[in-house]
């Protein structure tokens, strides 16, 4: 079911239902939902920044982001971000999508937990960080009125435990293949080099995020 908010609305699509329909059929509840409120906060964040952006890239984008922790469509040695940006590939390709425009969604997906890079690229790249930096970590919750906020959890709630259980699904995802975690080299070297340094903690980001649960 679709619904509109500050004329933000799912595209009209026979592509983007059959998104829909795959993830909803695939991912659990927990993750259909929270990609559906990536996509609403991606969009109106590329509604405030004036970008220009292709609906449906950003709709699969959004969609797509998280598949790569399901069981359909973990690797065995992939990150998950990679398995998430093949089976958007593999979903596209089969459609007749252009290349560039399946290299575009692939990049989104593959980037979304690599802070600092994707707002300098395409426009469907740097808003599906943004969707997901926004409904996970909540760094850009003064950006969106309260309005805003509340129609899209209406439609797509968080529930009551929602940061524990963000938690909790990544971990399942990835526990079986952890040396796809191997990460931010700048800050392995810092730490190295200085006792002091203390590396922010995602966990810790999620847990005291404005979201109140």
């Amino acid at each position: 079911m679709s619904f509109e908010v500050d004329g933000i609305k799912i595209p009209d699509s026979s592509l983007a239902r059959e998104i829909t329909e795959l993830v909803r059929d695939t991912a659990s509840p927990l993750l259909y939902h929270h990609s559906s409120r990536v996509f609403y906060f991606a969009a109106l964040a590329g509604k405030q920044r004036g970008l220009k952006y292709d609906p449906e890239l950003l709709y699969c984008g959004c969609m797509f982001h998280d598949l790569g922790l399901t069981h359909q469509h973990s690797s065995a040695c992939e990150r998950f971000e990679v398995d998430g940006a093949n089976a958007a590939k593999d979903f596209l390709k089969a459609r007749g999508v252009a290349q560039k425009d399946i290299d575009t969604v692939w990049a989104a997906i593959a980037l979304h937990t690599t802070p600092g890079i994707p707002q300098h690229m395409d426009p469907v790249i740097a808003l599906v960080t943004a969707g997901v930096e926004m409904d996970v970590l909540g760094l850009t919750y003064s950006q969106y009125t309260v309005a805003q906020r509340e129609a899209v959890v209406g439609a797509h709630p968080r529930g009551d435990r929602f940061k524990e259980d963000i938690i909790e699904a990544f971990y399942e995802g990835i526990k079986h293949k952890p040396q796809t975690t191997f990460g931010n080299v700048k800050a392995d070297v810092i730490a190295n080099k200085d006792p002091s340094f203390v590396p922010m903690n995602f966990c810790s980001v999620i847990r005291n995020s404005g979201w109140a649960c």
